[in-house]
């Protein structure tokens, strides 16, 4: 895809999207994504060889391979969203297999699914792409419904069913935070010693977030330290939201913070918000990547070249894109993971 196309599709939002130039947090204090990111920051780290390779092998896939950034199809919606709801659009994904299909010809670096839809093609795909494995989920069984993520199976499986990584989601700011905390910092301590590459979902939730038509479980200072929790229990890669709003911790008034916060190291524009969630990263040793959200029809495309404008120019590592990408035609579900990816492509977008 051409820069004109990249240009077209942010529409009004060009200009303020890729000549802003951040005034908060300077660039130079990043570690920003390069080809060789891996020797520069993990290889420092207490991060085994096998370790490295995965990371490596993730890293150098996909048409995003040896530039740093990264592309990760996610589809564990069958268990998040109840199968009969995410793949109505596209039954064709109630097959494992087309999942899989969807990120090799999609580009991406890894796919990242559930344990049952990768051991169901373990041997046919596991050498061909990387797996991430997903080790825990919010069913939707239980009635009444409650929000609380579960193990699913055990890291020794998702080692032998060939994973590269595994992937996990805490819901911070919630009743049940603190026992997947531990559940989640045993189970990455065990991938690791394994060889594993451990991903999180950073996701915050409470309903006590939510505050005068204000939604907080993405506003940039919550978001942020939920990332700077993740990057504690050694997770190598951060998802989470894109931050909409900023000052959770003074509009819900708990937690601590200070004004230069939201003066000196955020302001309201996206891309320095964005650049706040990369810093609690650890200054983006961890690399953030971000997700793209729910499905919207028409706008999806448009959206999501902003959100990938806004991460790779804060200093983030790339998108994880699964609805807007698997809930369409499966050549057009391709090219939309491809256009994502040309934003990280092109030379013409860099650091703000």
């Amino acid at each position: 895809m051409s820069y004109q196309k990249i240009l077209d599709l942010l529409g009004d939002s060009a200009e303020t999207l890729l000549l802003h130039e951040c005034k908060t947090i300077s660039k130079d204090l990043l570690h920003t994504p390069s080809p060789d990111f891996i020797d520069k920051v993990f290889a420092q780290s207490n991060r085994n060889p096998q370790v490295l390779r995965n990371l490596s092998s993730i890293f150098n896939h996909g048409r995003l391979a040896s530039t740093g950034y990264i592309s990760i199809l996610p589809i564990d919606q069958g268990i998040e969203h109840t199968a009969g709801a995410s793949f109505a659009p596209n039954p064709m994904y109630f097959d494992p297999e087309n999942i899989i299909r969807l990120a090799m010809e999609g580009g991406c670096n890894a796919v990242a699914t559930t344990f049952g839809n990768l051991a169901m093609m373990s041997r046919k795909y596991a050498h061909k792409i990387p797996f991430i494995v997903k080790i825990n989920h919010n069913e939707l069984l239980t009635y009444p419904t409650k929000y609380d993520q579960i193990m699913f199976g055990s890291v020794e499986d998702a080692w032998n069913l060939g994973a590269a990584a595994v992937g996990a989601t805490i819901y911070f700011g919630s009743e049940e935070s603190s026992r997947q905390i531990v559940e989640v910092a045993e189970a990455f301590e065990r991938a690791h010693d394994l060889g594993m590459a451990c991903i999180l979902w950073c996701y915050t939730r409470n309903n006590a977030f939510k505050k005068d038509g204000v939604n907080y479980e993405v506003s940039a200072d919550i978001t942020g330290q939920a990332n700077h929790l993740g990057v504690t229990i050694q997770a190598d890669i951060i998802k989470q939201k894109m931050p909409e709003n900023n000052g959770g911790f003074t509009a819900i008034n708990f937690s601590k913070s200070r004004p230069e916060m939201y003066t000196e190291l955020a302001s309201d524009h996206p891309i320095d918000m964005c650049r706040y969630q990369v810093a609690n990263c650890y200054m983006g040793r961890a690399g953030l990547i971000n997700s793209g959200g729910e499905s919207k029809g028409s706008s999806d495309l448009a959206e999501s070249v902003k959100t990938a404008v806004v991460n790779k120019r804060a200093g983030g590592t790339g998108l994880i894109l699964g609805r807007r990408a698997f809930q369409r035609p499966f050549a057009e579900g391709v090219s939309f993971l491809q256009t994502m990816q040309d934003v990280y492509l092109a030379k013409e977008i860099n650091l703000a």
